[in-house]
């Protein structure tokens, strides 16, 4: 018996709500059309997106459609779904840039083949849209206080909500209706975040079309203190080289707690479950097998497997299992030198990398002081006896690293 997607994303960890009961035997027994929304309100995607991704790759592999569709017409308005400002405005010739990148950013990850996937842009209705003619036919069908429960609108209101903003809703909910008659499409899917704009697009096609659709949310990638998973001190972790280098993405993925490990494995890879759950249960050292499986598969699957090699071969050299590892200075920390100042400028001192704490002070200032890949921002910031018993590997400007241990 040929096993439902539904069930490989729900064991996977993806989903989280649905609108409307019987999706899961749809998906058993017919091949649909569905659709995620990618607002290009950036010049690359960043790793909370590559779990959507990974989403319509696992429904395309059960023969599902996938539709990417890129707003480029509801990124005009912006989305106020989680924030708690008005998103900054964008022109028109930015935004249609950022799609453009969007669109060779995504087209590696799906088959874009013929009737295998499809990618659309609804610039090409909205924009193109009569508002009187928008306010009759969709207006009309939506309640306002239905709309102002909704979790979307409720952070902005103490704050102030536009009436511009207020329309993104019946823009999203007028895609999956646009979808619906084109594509024939009957499933919406998108982050938790997006639960209000989803149920309001499947349940726009059921009032007007009188067809069923279905909306489905997929779980963000959250640490496990329930922060969004995708943050560095110096920013997003993004998907384009230029941004974040493979070689940082590598160290991103190999440095998440271990509680998280499991949870990205089956997330972020296609490793088989068993797997996961093998990678997933080891403890103290032998995590760190999981953590560079994790690592390696994530970057090939972004970058390439030659980038992968790359990074993983830069990082093993760097950080004591490779070949090259004895061309990485070491300074060993006494515990009298950290008894006296346990501040990175200070074992900066210490360990030659500047010549006094002023300099350094001004390095970390400037942005040129990483910590196991980790731009160093604060001036104060100090290192423990637990993170030096491991080695902690300093990187000043873009070639000198320097290793840290503490001794004993």
């Amino acid at each position: 018996m040929e096993t439902n997607v539904y069930d490989v994303l729900e064991e996977r960890g993806y989903l989280k709500q649905q609108t409307h009961e019987g999706l899961r035997e749809l998906l058993g027994e017919e091949k649909i059309p569905f659709y995620i929304g990618f607002d290009p309100t950036a010049d690359s995607l960043h790793v909370g997106h590559f779990v959507q991704l990974m989403v319509m790759a696992h429904m395309q592999q059960a023969g599902h459609l996938p539709i990417v569709l890129l707003g480029g017409g509801t990124t005009m308005v912006g989305d106020p779904s989680g924030k708690t400002d008005m998103r900054k405005m964008m022109s028109q010739e930015q935004i249609a840039a950022n799609a453009e990148r969007f669109r060779e950013q995504i087209s590696r990850f799906l088959d874009f083949s013929e009737g295998k996937a499809v990618m659309v842009n609804n610039a090409d209705w909205l924009l193109k849209l009569n508002y009187v003619d928008f306010l009759r036919e969709i207006g009309a069908l939506f309640s306002v206080n239905r709309m102002l429960g909704a979790e979307a609108y409720k952070a902005r209101l103490e704050k102030g909500l536009t009436f511009l903003e207020f329309n993104y809703m019946l823009m999203q909910a007028y895609d999956f209706l646009m979808l619906n008659q084109d594509y024939g499409c009957v499933l919406q899917m998108g982050g938790d975040d997006q639960w209000s704009n989803i149920l309001a697009g499947a349940d726009l096609i059921r009032r007007k079309e009188q067809k069923a659709a279905y909306g489905l949310t997929v779980t963000l990638l959250l640490k496990s203190d329930g922060k969004k998973m995708g943050k560095t001190e110096s920013g997003a972790v993004w998907l384009d080289p230029e941004k974040t280098s493979p070689y940082d993405f590598y160290q991103y993925w190999r440095n998440v707690d271990d509680a998280d490990v499991r949870n990205c494995l089956a997330l972020l890879t296609f490793l088989p479950m068993e797997e996961v759950e093998r990678l997933g249960a080891l403890e103290g050292s032998s995590i760190n097998e999981a953590k560079k499986v994790l690592a390696y598969d994530v970057t090939a699957r972004v970058h390439g497997r030659e980038a992968a090699d790359q990074a993983r071969d830069a990082a093993e050299a760097l950080f004591g299992a490779g070949p090259e590892a004895g061309s990485i200075p070491e300074t060993v920390i006494t515990q009298a030198q950290l008894a006296e100042g346990s501040q990175i400028i200070d074992l900066m001192v210490i360990a030659g990398l500047t010549k006094s704490r002023g300099e350094g002070r001004r390095l970390i200032k400037g942005g040129g002081i990483s910590a196991d890949g980790e731009r160093v921002t604060d001036e104060f910031a100090a290192l423990s006896p637990e993170a030096l018993r491991e080695g902690v590997m300093l990187k000043k400007g873009k070639k000198v690293f320097h290793r840290l241990v503490l001794g004993s």
